[in-house]
């Protein structure tokens, strides 16, 4: 599986990486067939700093429609893992209309 990883403002350090590969390959471990999937971490930063100004998009590519969500939260990795609930719960879906 191929993932591929952006970000948006700023440059991410190779524990944030290897964090959202760690969580994407687990969510994707549970769906059958992706293909790939695509993160977008986007840091905005005309909001205060202590608020949720850190955005997660997470696309996984799977034969017919891809799955999608977006979070935002004040850490990268609380966007992260509010992103792969989102795609959870739309991957359980996905597997009940495959059946």
């Amino acid at each position: 599986m191929d993932i591929k990883v952006n970000t948006v403002h700023f440059d991410a350090d190779k524990k944030l990486l290897e964090f959202v590969e760690k969580k994407v390959v687990k969510l994707a471990s549970g769906v059958e067939g992706v293909v790939g999937a695509e993160v977008h971490l986007t840091y905005d930063a005309s909001k205060p700093k202590h608020t949720e100004n850190k955005s997660a998009k997470i696309k996984l590519e799977v034969p017919g429609n891809d799955l999608f969500a977006e979070k935002e939260a004040t850490t990268f990795e609380e966007a992260v893992d509010l992103t792969v609930d989102a795609l959870k719960k739309q991957a359980e879906k996905y597997k009940s209309k495959e059946k």
